[in-house]
């Protein structure tokens, strides 16, 4: 959003415009360091070092390397990008947003203003997309286990593409800009970028989808699946596949914890992603509706659903860590999954191997059986 509507949602990205209750830039009234802003500092410093502590040990517990691989597995590599995310949130969005609070103006310049915006929000995609990266391979892991896991690396590059790409926009919409009058006030806004409302509603609400819906929708979908798939007896698929495949899938799909976590985490992933964006977003969709709503609302109140937001990235490694990579047993448990996942590969490609041997093998011998037939007929 731009300046002159002095909203707490900036340009769908979460920015905060004026640091205290919104006002207009032409207006005779200038936000202050309100006791709520001093609040939301605070709390948002408390996030800041949970979040760097817990993404920090993840990022160094999933890229140290295993006595027990030659590489990292694809979860460990999905983790330690998912850490990357949430520090750069934690180490971009959190110290902005307590400065900016702390400062009320914008103090830093033009093209501080320009590149901050652009990594705020690109860093707010890349923590949207990976989870679904993650989402998408742990679907793939559970309803096709003995399935090539070679395209991890291409959504992963495809999340942080994408989240470049879309954050370009913040470099020229966001400028300084500059009130004329008794106190001198510059903020870092996008005032003046739009030529008409709608325009700039329009790319909130396209923002909106892709922080927000598409990554929702995307995560319910592959969920959605995986819970039905451990809750069923055998997968569809399965059920169709040879006889020795369908033994080796089934033997490696129904492991009472893998279904347990699998279920545990996609209800906390959902829950967590609803619970830390659903209410900012909401309050979002009714400003950018509704601008009125500003005097409606308390300030403290965007404060809070703000931090709600912030809130996802010390959340991660609690999640992910807790069931996955949380402890010694959890890297333990990761190392003989890649192992039986690989174990069961070679054991499916012998039996084929030992099966097409078995075939050729009984074709030799009925066609020397035919030879011999025919030698005995001719030698009577």
């Amino acid at each position: 959003m731009s300046a002159v509507n002095g909203t707490p949602w900036g340009s769908a990205a979460g920015e905060e415009v004026w640091a205290g209750s919104g006002v207009e830039v032409e207006g005779s009234e200038l936000p202050t360091f309100s006791a709520a802003a001093k609040v939301r500092v605070g709390v948002t410093i408390v996030l800041f070092v949970s979040s760097a502590g817990g993404n920090l040990a993840v990022l160094w517990s999933v890229t140290r390397p295993q006595p027990s691989q030659l590489r990292p597995s694809p979860v460990r590599r999905l983790f330690a990008h998912l850490a990357a995310a949430d520090l750069l949130v934690t180490f971009v969005v959190m110290p902005l947003d307590a400065t900016w609070n702390i400062t009320v103006q914008w103090l830093a310049g033009d093209i501080a203003c320009r590149t901050l915006m652009f990594l705020k929000l690109m860093a707010m995609y890349a923590a949207a997309f990976l989870p679904v990266v993650i989402g998408l391979d742990r679907q793939a892991a559970v309803l096709n286990p003995l399935g090539s896991r070679s395209g991890v690396r291409k959504l992963l590059g495809a999340a942080w593409g994408l989240s470049f790409l879309l954050a370009l926009p913040q470099l020229f919409l966001f400028h300084t800009v500059h009130r004329a009058g008794p106190v001198p006030f510059t903020q870092c806004a996008t005032k003046g970028s739009f030529k008409a409302r709608w325009q700039e509603t329009t790319y909130n609400l396209f923002t909106f989808c892709c922080l927000f819906l598409l990554p929702l929708t995307a995560m319910a979908i592959c969920y959605s699946r995986i819970v039905l798939s451990v809750s069923s007896p055998q997968t569809r698929k399965g059920s169709h596949a040879p006889a020795g495949e369908f033994a080796l899938r089934r033997s490696f799909d129904s492991r009472p914890r893998v279904r347990l976590r699998a279920l545990r985490l996609a209800l906390l992933v959902l829950l967590t992603f609803i619970l830390c964006w659903t209410p900012y977003y909401l309050l979002g969709l009714w400003y950018w509706f509704s601008p009125s709503m500003l005097t409606e609302v308390p300030p403290s109140l965007s404060h809070i659903l703000f931090l709600f937001g912030l809130l996802n990235a010390p959340l991660d490694p609690l999640l992910y860590g807790a069931f996955t990579l949380g402890c010694r047993r959890g890297h333990q448990e990761l190392s003989m999954d890649s192992s039986r996942e690989e174990g069961s590969r070679r054991m499916l490609q012998q039996e084929i191997q030992a099966l097409g041997q078995m075939e050729v093998q009984k074709t030799v011998t009925s066609r020397k059986a035919g030879e011999t037939k025919d030698v005995s007929i001719t030698s009577i």
